[in-house]
Order: structure tokens, then C-alpha cells, then sequence
């Protein structure tokens, strides 16, 4: 593990709290309004409507009956969530109250303790540059939500190394995960959108979650005179006139149009989509999330074929 920045466990204490604090009242629901996937064992029977998954139909009481039904799973009392965390260089920049990396730890932090009780397991996969990645194994309790939180923290910045794929932290984590699960994915999604057939893959067995973390000045320029620009990734580098109302205009276009394609891919997995920014009280926006979450809940996924 890598030795803690000055200051990171002062940092999560206060994290903890925050979070704790804010989320009191959502920590009393079941799992805390992130639902977990269907178990094994068979609860009551009712009648079958269409969608539903016909490997679930009780023959007994439709042929006694006369109507087909399907008898629902019981749900599971302990619930595995994994994490995939991008650390990747484009996390290293924040022009509101934080930097996105501090962000994505405060959204890891949020969904562990609003996973957490007795039972449940947490684990992780952190993405860094050039897709190096990191593995953190799914452990039960506070300590080891904590232990977790630190090696996130505790990830070195990166300088350069390419572009972040998650494509294949996300093929391997959908052939390692047997249990149903809840796949929590925190990124800018900025480096390539080869994440989105895998997403699709864990969606079919998994509930996913995408968070997503921006910075408004990825979304528009402000109009600052000549403006260097450097590309943590590629450490690529160019100079732009933000006095040009033209460009200014193009670059949010581009922008819009890039987080609309990876807001229909997130669509199309099918996975639930998180919006956290800089600029704007990321807590507040978990808990209308979860909120909404428990008053329009998804269908669980069903695996192809079935």
C-alpha cells in the first residue's frame, strides 16, 4: 500500500462524518435504498405478467390454478458491491470546491456506507493510468470500508501513462463476480468508450451504477484571454483564445455531445447513472438519487436467453 498523503486520515474522519451525518435518515432503509439482487431461495408465488422471467414459473400452482405463475426469490440478506474506481490522470483537476478525485473518493465513501451492515462486503478495482489497476478485495465491516477508503486516498497521481481503457477491468471483474452484485463505476469517462459493451455484460447479472464526475469547466470555457491547455493523459499541450465567442461556443458543443453519448451507452447497458459535479453539493444529489431510486426501482436484469 502506498504511505498516506499528509492529512488522509484526518481527511476520511471527516468524510465519515459527513457522510454519516447527511445520510442518517437513508441508512435505515433496506440496504439503504440500493437494492440488492434476487436470491436463491423461493418466496411467494403470483401471477405472471409479461417480462417476467419464465425460468421462475411455479408449475405447481399454475396447473393447479389455471393461470400461470411465477414464485419471486427471496432477497439475498448480504450484498456484495465492487467499486471500479478511475485514478487515471484526468481525475487530477477541479476548478470549483474540489478535484474530481476528491470526488470519486467522496462517491466511494458514500456508497459504502450506505451499503453497509452486517454481512454486506465491499471490494474494489482502481484504475490508474494506462489502465494499471489495483485490487482490492470485498471485506465486511467498517474496518474494512476504512482500509479502503485509505488505499483509494492514498493512490499516488499519476503523469501521464496514456489514456485510462476500463474496457478490460470491467470484462475481468464480470468474469471474477459470481454472485449477483451491485457494480458501482466511478470515472470522468473521458478516455475511451470501450467500457460500454462489457458495462453491458455485467448489467445482464449485475445492478450497475455509473457516477459520473465533471468539472464545469469541461462542459464550457470561461472567457479568460489566451488559456494554456494540458491533457494529463497524453501530455499534450495547446494554447486557446477563450476571448473567441465562436470557439467558445464549438467547445460546448463538443462537450454537450460527448457526455450525451456516454449518457446514452449508459442507457443502452442498462445501468443507472449518477451525476456528480465540482461545483454543486454532491451529497445532495446522492440523496435524491437514492430517493428516486427507491420510488422507480428497475426490474432486476435477467440473463439473456433465459
Amino acid at each position: 500500500m502506498q504511505a498516506a498523503r499528509p492529512g488522509t486520515e484526518v481527511l476520511l474522519r471527516r468524510l465519515e462524518l459527513t457522510v454519516t451525518r447527511r445520510l442518517d435518515g437513508l441508512l435505515q432503509g433496506d440496504h439503504a435504498g440500493l437494492r440488492p439482487g434476487p436470491g436463491s431461495e423461493a418466496g411467494e408465488a403470483r401471477t405472471y405478467v409479461v417480462g417476467d422471467d419464465v425460468r421462475r414459473m411455479d408449475w405447481a400452482v399454475t396447473a393447479r390454478t389455471g393461470a400461470a405463475h411465477v414464485r419471486l426469490p427471496i432477497a439475498d440478506h448480504e450484498l456484495e458491491t465492487w467499486v471500479v474506481v478511475d485514478r487515471s490522470p484526468s481525475l487530477d483537476f477541479g476548478t470549483a470546491s474540489c478535484e474530481k478525485r476528491d470526488l470519486a473518493l467522496s462517491a466511494v465513501a458514500a456508497v459504502g456506507h450506505l451499503t453497509a451492515r452486517a454481512g454486506n462486503r465491499l471490494g474494489a478495482v482502481l484504475v490508474g493510468g494506462g489502465g494499471t489497476t489495483t485490487r482490492v478485495p470485498a471485506r465486511t465491516g467498517r474496518i474494512g470500508l476504512q482500509a479502503l477508503l485509505h488505499t483509494v486516498a492514498s493512490t499516488p497521481r499519476a503523469d501521464g501513462g496514456g489514456a485510462t481503457d476500463l474496457g478490460p477491468p470491467l470484462r475481468e471483474l464480470a468474469r471474477a463476480a459470481h454472485r449477483r452484485s451491485l457494480v458501482v463505476v466511478v470515472s470522468d469517462f473521458l478516455g475511451p468508450s470501450t467500457w460500454a459493451s462489457p458495462m453491458r455484460v455485467l448489467a445482464t447479472r449485475h445492478d450497475v451504477l455509473a457516477i459520473e464526475v465533471l468539472d464545469p469547466r469541461e462542459l464550457e470555457l470561461p472567457d479568460v484571454g489566451v488559456l494554456a491547455l494540458v491533457d494529463p493523459e497524453t501530455g499534450g499541450r495547446m494554447e486557446v483564445s477563450t476571448s473567441d465567442r465562436k470557439l467558445r461556443a464549438r467547445y460546448a458543443e463538443a462537450a454537450a455531445a460527448q457526455r450525451a453519448e456516454v449518457a446514452a451507452a449508459l442507457r443502452a447497458a442498462p445501468a443507472d447513472h449518477l451525476q456528480l459535479r465540482t461545483d454543486r453539493d454532491w451529497l445532495r444529489d446522492v440523496v435524491r438519487y437514492v430517493q428516486r431510486r427507491r420510488l422507480h426501482r428497475r426490474p432486476p436484469p435477467t440473463r439473456p436467453g433465459g
